[in-house]
């Protein structure tokens, strides 16, 4: 049994800035600043932590009732984002070919490790036609902290599928150090991919327990994945 848990931007798909749009237009909406994102990084944060971020660096005061109406005028701006064509958006290389193979195997099982919102996370993948791929997961709705997420995948597989995986037995995928860093304290295993914001040699320095160029390999990546 593998519990395989894909990250979302930079691993599955290019959103081609639609969300930073988007989460820009949106605290323009809800606070009245313009390019509020504009020099804070987004790469392996979750959307809790670049939020908060946004309003620090703006002095804009913490709400919770803002930051849900916040959230609800993102996801109606993402929604428009990414079906406007061009902007760069695309999936990433293997992941057509991959994911469909995965699938297929009655002892592999596929979810979510993403710093997305579900709700946005789950538009972002639906306009590449892979919501039905993933049927669990964790998100930021769960916790700001990208450490933190991985328990809530593991207890949303289990409830669905009742089943108790071992931690060498769950594999987070991802583009950044950050996912390297969310799988090492649960004892899941890291998979690297160097396909987006981070070279080959910037992942390694953070022990992957594999590292690939992209996802393009398929055979290759079967051998580790299925």
């Amino acid at each position: 049994m593998k519990v395989l848990l894909f990250d979302i931007d930079g691993t599955l798909m290019l959103s081609g800035g639609a969300g930073l749009r988007a989460m820009n237009e949106a605290f323009y909406r809800v606070f009245g600043v313009r390019d509020a994102l504009l020099h804070i990084n987004l790469a392996g944060r979750t959307d809790t932590s670049i939020l908060l971020d946004a309003l620090n660096e703006t002095g804009v005061a913490w709400d919770q009732q803002q930051f849900d109406y916040y959230k609800t005028v993102y996801y109606d701006l993402l929604i428009k984002e990414i079906e406007t064509p061009g902007n760069g958006k695309a999936l990433m290389p293997g992941v057509g070919d991959l994911l469909p193979l995965l699938a297929k195997r009655n002892d592999v099982y596929l979810g979510l490790l993403t710093g997305n919102w579900e709700t946005s996370g789950r538009i972002k993948i639906s306009h590449f036609k892979l919501n039905d791929y993933f049927r669990f997961g964790a998100f930021a709705d769960d916790s700001g902290v990208r450490e933190e997420l991985l328990p809530f995948a593991v207890r949303r597989f289990s409830t669905l599928y009742n089943l108790q995986p071992k931690p060498e037995q769950v594999y987070v995928i991802g583009d950044t150090p950050s996912d390297i860093k969310c799988a090492k304290p649960h004892g899941a295993i890291a998979v690297a991919v160097a396909a987006s914001s981070y070279s080959l040699e910037q992942l390694q320095q953070h022990e992957p327990d594999y590292l690939f160029a992209d996802l393009s390999d398929t055979e290759r990546i079967l051998q580790v994945l299925g």
